[in-house]
Order: C-alpha cells, then structure tokens, then sequence
C-alpha cells in the first residue's frame, strides 16, 4: 500500500491486490471517504467511484476488521472523537513557540497527543514543548475541536 498526501484535501491510500487490480481509498478531511476501483484492463482508468459518510465509512472499516481484534483498543468513531495529523509548516507562527502558547485544549477542547519530528515520535508533549516546522502533531477531540486546531495550527 501506497500513501499521498494531498493538500488541502486529505491523504490517499492505494493499493494493489494480489490479483492486480488497483483500488484506492481517499481519506477527506472532513471525515468522508472515496472508494476507487480502476479497471482490470487499465490500472489508471477508474472503473467505480463510491463516496461514503463518515458513519458509513466507520460502518464499512467495522465490517473489514477482524472478530478476533482486541476489545481494550479504543475505537474513537465509536465515542464521537476523530485523531488527525496536523504538519506545523516552517513559516508557521507557532515555529519556535511552546506547545502551551497554542492554548489548544482550552481554546479548542482537543488534544496534542504526540508530536512526530524527523524519525522519532514524542508521546504527551507538556507545555513547554517547543514546537518547530516540519512537526507533525497528532490531535484527538471532537470533528468540530480537531477543525479549529487545525485552523489555530495553520496560522503564519
């Protein structure tokens, strides 16, 4: 399986089956998914497009997911919560900043719950953190706190 980021938009997921045909899923940032299936004769030809909601996206993961996964894993679509990554961009305002200056639980109720820098992960970055660009943050909360960290995140 392959990933894309695409800008703006979401992230794009493709795959090829042991039968060789290509499917892709695109992950929109508004939580609805786009289901592709491209033809057995032409492997760049989209042959179906499905788009589905959020909860008929949740609906379908649930169906592919194994009986035997782990009961303690917290599902978050089940809770009302979603978890993005978030890149902080280099001319980001919050470049060189804390972590605390964000004020995102307070502003926004969600969560920076872990920030990837290069090859390492950082798991509950405290307050005084120091932010840089090219970080990514892992935020959980609700769609609408994810939304506005986002936009708080975004700003230059």
């Amino acid at each position: 399986m392959s990933t894309t980021p695409l800008p703006g938009i979401g992230v794009q997921y493709d795959l090829t089956t042991r039968e060789h045909r290509h499917l892709s899923v695109i992950a929109h940032r508004d939580g609805t998914r786009t289901v592709n299936v491209y033809r057995a004769d032409d492997p760049d030809a989209c042959a179906q497009s499905l788009r589905l909601t959020e909860p008929e996206a949740a609906s379908l993961i649930h169906a592919l997911t194994p009986s035997h996964h782990s009961p303690s894993l917290l599902s978050t679509t089940d809770l009302g919560l979603v978890a993005e990554r978030i890149e902080l961009s280099a001319v980001s305002y919050w470049n060189g900043r804390v972590l605390g200056e964000t004020r995102m639980r307070t502003e926004t109720g969600a969560s920076i719950v872990a920030v990837l820098r290069r090859a390492q992960a950082i798991p509950s970055p405290t307050p005084d953190f120091r932010l840089a660009g090219g970080d990514t943050l892992i935020v959980i909360g609700t769609r609408e706190g994810v939304e506005a960290a986002a936009a708080i995140l975004g700003r230059e």
